[in-house]
């Protein structure tokens, strides 16, 4: 364990529970699978337990961590995925992915951002992501920030996309309605909900509006359907 994290001073298996939670950045318990034993968990097993129970599970050290996701938050990252989908589509550019769609960012970390740009310069063949998990970090990751995140976790998650080699990072605080962008570790805009969020070099020409992502968080989208009034 501990290819994202801290160095301690003892080795792992003299860990409390305590002090695993630490090395996660601070998550609560109860988002903390037991089973398989922590430190030991898979890719295979992530996959089992997703399978099985239906929820939405991270990779860390050998262990699983679940994410744990509001209604808001998930239409956030909904309506965010498919405007960049679109932008992304009719460029040719790449593939824009869901939570549901895990990336291995590097050996034994598997991370599952709320919405994922990965171009086809780092898709390589994959034209189409079939794989279960794919072996590859996206050039942009977006993380919408729920109850359950602590700051420590996500400063955590932010050192290892920026490790794999990750070029742009954004937290979107939908309760704040506020966003923070990053290029680096070091360089951070933060956005009111009057301003917009800009692809950068990554996608050169997006503009999004942050308000117009929040309100269309409330409101069906236009391709989807919805119940005749009475």
């Amino acid at each position: 364990m501990g290819s994202g994290g801290q160095a301690r001073s003892t080795h792992w298996l003299d860990w409390t529970l305590n002090d695993l939670l630490e090395q996660l950045g601070g998550v609560p318990a109860e988002r903390v699978r037991m089973v398989p034993m922590p430190g030991t968990a898979t890719e295979e097993d992530l996959l089992a337990v997703e399978s099985r129970t239906g929820r939405v599970l991270e990779l860390i050290d050998g262990v699983l961590v679940e994410k744990v996701v509001g209604w808001y938050e998930m239409a956030v990252a909904v309506e965010l995925a498919w405007l960049l989908k679109r932008y992304v589509q009719d460029r040719g550019w790449g593939v824009v992915l869901r939570t549901e769609g895990p990336l291995r960012i590097f050996p034994g970390q598997v991370r599952s951002p709320a919405v994922a740009y990965v171009s086809f310069q780092r898709l390589g063949r994959i034209r189409e992501p079939v794989r279960p998990v794919l072996p590859v970090a996206p050039d942009l990751a977006v993380e919408v920030l729920s109850e359950t995140n602590t700051p420590g976790e996500m400063e955590r998650k932010l050192r290892d996309y920026f490790a794999a080699g990750v070029e742009s990072v954004w937290y979107i605080d939908p309760k704040a309605r506020t966003a923070r962008t990053y290029s680096s570790l070091e360089e951070c805009e933060t956005i009111s909900d009057e301003g917009f969020l800009r692809g950068g070099r990554v996608l050169p020409g997006l503009v999004v509006s942050l308000r117009e992502i929040f309100q269309k968080a409330h409101q069906p989208r236009p391709d989807e359907p919805t119940c005749p009034s009475n």
